[in-house]
């Protein structure tokens, strides 16, 4: 238990750069999605800009993040094996299931705007942005909390943090064309 601490630390010091990696990396991907509908020769200096960007924070930060998360976690879990027993540890589990499959999601929209194949819109891309948002609510709130009832509370919470998110897409969205029209 004398690295307890230690471990815990560089486990959440990584949980925050690989959340911050999938918070920026759909950014980028607008960007370079709206790019590719710029005429020449912008299209090409900001695909080519945007595409090393993308690439820097996916493999130097994202993907290493995950896997340090994950093996620290491994670490804590292995300390403190009664942690497997607890209900909120099955649906943190879960949710961290959840947040790989978004990962792998995400990096299948990586590899294909790498190849310039853009098969959803920047609109698509900026809710795709708030999946990662959702995760981390549920999982802070599940860590803090561990009890079922306020569990309830913070389900009840995400949904809320959902609807005024998508409402503050869709008033963007209005103020965005409104904006390009004038």
């Amino acid at each position: 238990m004398e690295y307890y601490n230690y471990i815990k630390s560089l486990h959440l010091i990584f949980v925050i750069t690989w959340f911050a990696g999938l918070f920026y990396i759909p950014r980028l991907f607008v960007y370079q999605i709206e790019a590719f509908h710029k005429p020449s020769p912008d299209k090409e200096i900001l695909g080519k800009q945007l595409k090393l960007m993308s690439k820097r924070l996916w493999f130097i930060i994202t993907w290493p993040s995950a896997i340090l998360a994950t093996l620290f976690a491994i670490c804590l879990l292995i300390l403190i094996p009664s942690w497997l027993e607890q209900p909120w540890m099955h649906v943190k589990l879960g949710f961290v299931l959840l947040l790989y499959l978004y990962q792998y999601k995400t990096h299948i929209y990586y590899k294909q705007l790498q190849k310039d194949e853009i098969k959803v819109t920047s609109n698509f891309m900026r809710i795709w942005n708030e999946g990662a948002t959702f995760i981390l609510f549920a999982v802070v709130f599940l860590v803090i909390l561990k009890n079922s009832i306020n569990w309830i509370f913070g389900v009840i919470g995400i949904l809320v943090l959902g609807i005024l998110i998508m409402l503050g897409f869709k008033l963007y969205k209005n103020i965005r064309s409104k904006n390009s029209e004038a």
